[in-house]
């Protein structure tokens, strides 16, 4: 069932393309996903008007300094596509100081009654310790401002929302009150936000098999020249990617 009334819907997509990633493609052989025969095949019934995909560069870390190449490839497949348009936030590394964690002999975190445990200093005292922190920010804002932009210029009938930041609550909220339009929500993670779901109009899971039968070919062109599928995305394996969301 598609999300309008009668007849074909035109439609906005408005995905946060770290939150898709992190929790959906990660772990998995789809990474090099073509958005829009994704949503194609996901919404049938509507008119994809147009996809944003809201995301930032990132940078390479002493253990994986191909990440900036892989996503710039992933970037320039994207680009090819008429119907996406890529709005930027940045990122921002830095310093912190924080307790380091008890884990277990697998190196997990350890819980007692649900609380993580830190490790103690022989003297007394929690045990610190200096970490690489690496935040992404702006994404959620430039979704939440386009989604509202595009909503009072009736840019679309209908948006949808790839995410599971309940951040996005109010300027989905108003999109739908203030402007009319229906609300589809496609979490990425297993669940997702229980209060997104229940301000939607209708919700769509991300099915393992449309992910397999929408990815771009190992290679195509832009004006660029040849544009090549990262080495390691072929198979079920993880890059060391780590990002805190920040506003």
């Amino acid at each position: 069932m598609h999300c309008g009334g009668g007849g074909e819907i035109k439609t906005n997509i408005y995905i946060d393309g770290y939150n898709l990633y992190y929790g959906r493609l990660r772990r998995t052989a789809h990474k090099w996903l073509n958005i829009d025969a994704l949503f194609r095949a996901l919404l049938p019934k509507n008119t994809i008007h147009r996809i944003r995909y809201f995301t930032a560069r990132a940078e390479a870390r002493a253990n994986d300094p191909g990440i900036p190449l892989r996503q710039a490839a992933y970037l320039r497949a994207l680009a090819t596509l008429p119907s996406v348009e890529i709005e930027y936030g940045s990122f921002l590394a830095s310093p912190v100081r924080a307790p380091i964690l008890r884990c277990d002999q697998y190196g997990k975190p350890v819980r007692v009654n649900g609380v993580l445990q830190v490790k103690s200093r022989p003297g007394g005292g929690v045990a610190m310790d200096w970490f690489y922190k690496s935040e992404e920010k702006g994404s959620d804002v430039n979704l939440a401002a386009h989604l509202l932009r595009d909503a009072f210029l009736g840019d679309c009938e209908c948006a949808v929302i790839v995410s599971n930041d309940s951040d996005l609550l109010t300027p989905i909220r108003m999109a739908k009150h203030d402007c009319g339009i229906r609300i589809g929500v496609v979490t990425p993670r297993t669940g997702g936000s229980a209060q997104l779901r229940k301000l939607a109009d209708f919700q769509r899971p991300i099915r393992t098999h449309l992910l397999a039968s929408a990815q771009f070919p190992p290679t195509l062109t832009d004006a660029a020249g040849t544009i090549k599928k990262p080495v390691g995305w072929c198979a079920g394996g993880f890059q060391s990617e780590i990002y805190v969301r920040t506003t």
